[in-house]
């Protein structure tokens, strides 16, 4: 009887530090967004933010709300969240009209399946955000 308690108790142990180096392993929150560090030189992102600035253009065919075409020049801020996929959130600096400009998107990579999907696109409601040089 004793035996069985110690090995349930080692189990919930081993259990719990295991749960611990998961959660960790996504920035203390699972579920959660992470900021993506440097993303001025993180091709992924880069592409990602080139890839929703195309497929907003061709889903609205190239007039974007009445705006005109939107020009990728970078993103200059991302996070990542893990769902059934990873879902990317971007801000991206962009060019409609001769005016740069800030948008945000949301894009679902699912790669197991080679999905690529922009969920949102819009005009960014956030003014701080601050314009890198590049």
């Amino acid at each position: 009887m004793a035996e069985t308690k110690f090995s349930v108790i080692a189990l919930v142990a081993v259990a719990l530090v295991a749960a611990g180096v998961v959660v960790e392993g996504y920035g203390g929150r699972v579920g959660g967004r992470m900021e993506i560090k440097d993303v001025k030189r993180n091709e992924e992102v880069q592409r990602l933010g080139r890839f929703s600035v195309e497929e907003y253009n061709r889903m609205t065919g190239g007039g974007g709300s009445g705006g005109g075409e939107v020009k990728f020049a970078a993103v200059v801020a991302a996070e990542r969240q893990v769902v059934s996929g990873t879902k990317y959130y971007l801000r991206i600096l962009g060019i409609q009209n001769g005016e740069r400009k800030i948008f945000d998107s949301v894009v679902m990579v699912k790669p197991w399946i080679g999905s690529k999907r922009l969920l949102d696109f819009s005009p960014s409601r956030v003014l701080s955000t601050p314009i890198f040089n590049f």
